[in-house]
Parts: structure tokens; sequence; C-alpha cells
């Protein structure tokens, strides 16, 4: 039994969420809704929901000043929000989930599955959500901080310190500059989308390589990394990968 929040100051945008929600996602018995702050704050202490739909947003305040004032959260955040790059990459990086407006139903099952799906393993919604608010008042995307849970709990490091990526299955297995790894249960293709913008380069369906830790391109199908690490290109990448190294 789900009890979730719907935080919209737009009582329509509301209704329609919740009648999604009623509709495609019987895991959720119970939702409560809210289109003011002082409400959403109320019923955080009374309703004590799993689940906060958070527009960003809102006249008042936008949900991420809102949740700024919330003491502890106890609850899995999903945001909801009209395009606005910045602020979806910056929640992205901080491994925190969004909706796009409008929304439509498979996204709300898939977002909810995900959470179902960590629910069996360790929350740190507090730390991740101080990763983006701290990545928020960045200037640049390129000082962000990447979340990166792992069974250990999350890890944040900024994309310059990653040498490569590694996909194994449905898990990506992170290399660092200062020799440490991390396994993460993400798929690799969720990471290339988030780390081609910050010159990483997919050179095989296993390896994605900061083009910065590169220091040789063989034109058999191999680059030869600054710390000698020796990795496979594949055949249909090598005139990309050629390419993208000449820039």
């Amino acid at each position: 039994m789900i009890k979730a929040l719907i935080i919209d100051d737009e009582a329509a945008a509301a209704n329609v969420l919740q009648l999604m929600i009623e509709r495609h996602i019987p895991e959720i018995t119970q939702v409560r809704l809210a289109t003011k702050i002082s409400e959403a704050h109320a019923l955080l202490q009374q309703f004590q929901p799993q689940i906060v739909f958070l527009d960003i947003m809102m006249p008042e305040k936008n949900g991420f000043e809102f949740l700024n004032e919330v003491k502890h959260i106890n609850f899995e955040i999903i945001f909801t929000t009209a395009y606005d790059e910045f602020a979806i990459r910056a929640i992205r990086f901080s491994a925190l989930d969004y909706l796009l407006k409008p929304l439509n139903a498979e996204e709300l099952r898939g977002a909810v599955t995900r959470y179902l799906d960590v629910s069996q393993h360790k929350r740190e919604t507090d730390a991740l959500l101080k990763n983006l608010l701290q990545n928020l008042a960045k200037k640049e995307e390129e000082d962000f901080k990447l979340a990166v849970p792992t069974t250990a709990g999350a890890v944040f490091f900024s994309p310059a310190n990653i040498v490569r990526l590694e996909g194994e299955g449905n898990y990506t297995r992170f290399f660092l500059n200062d020799g440490r790894k991390h396994v993460s249960s993400k798929t690799m293709k969720e990471y290339e989308e988030i780390l081609l913008q910050h010159n990483f380069l997919r050179i095989h369906k296993s390896h994605l390589v900061n083009k910065n830790c590169i220091e040789q391109f063989n034109n058999e199908g191999s680059v030869v990394l600054k710390d000698k690490t020796l990795l496979p290109v594949s055949r249909q990448r090598k005139q990309q990968v050629a390419a993208a190294l000449k820039k």
C-alpha cells in the first residue's frame, strides 16, 4: 500500500495526475493533493506519503525552494515539469526522477516501477537531493557532481574525474582517475545520455571513455588510454571514433 502526495499549484494538472494514478497505478492506494505550499507542508506531516509528485515551477515557491524547507526527506520525489533543460539535467545528474508535462501514463508507470525497484534497496534521498540543490546552484553544467547509486551507498564525483565506464549487463562499472572503482545498478546507456555532453565517447557497446584520457587510437580497432589500458573499438564505431579524436 503506497500513499502519494501531488503538489502542484495548477488544480487541473493535479487532478489529471490523480486520475492517471487511479486508472493506471494500482500500487498507489491513497492520493492527496496540495495546490499551496502551506497545504503541502501540513500534508507531509499528517498524511506521511511514500511518494511526492512535485511540480517545479510554482508561483509562491518553486519545488526546489519547498524541498529546502523540509527538515527530513523520508519520501521519494518524482518531479513534474514542463521542459527545462538545465533543471532536468541537474535532476538526472543527481539520480532523481522526473516526468515531463503533459504527463502520459506510460512514463508515469515507468517512474513508479523505478520507485518500486529501488525501494528494495537502501534509499538515500536526502543525499541525492542535497547534491541536486548544489548542482542547481552552479552556473555551468560542467561543475555538476554526478550521483552514482551503488550497493554501498551513493557516491558523488565530477565527470572530469571519470576515466571510463564499462557496461556489464544491467550494471555499469566506473573507473576513476584516482584508481577507485564503483559499480552502479544503472545501465551504461543511461549514463551515456548524461555524459556525451561532457567529452565522453562511446567506442564499443561495453565501453564509454573520457576523450581526455585517450592517448592513442590504433587503426586496427583499439584505443590506448593514458594509464596504458587497451580497449577495443567496435567495427561499426571505428570511423566515428577516429573523427571524434581528430577534433
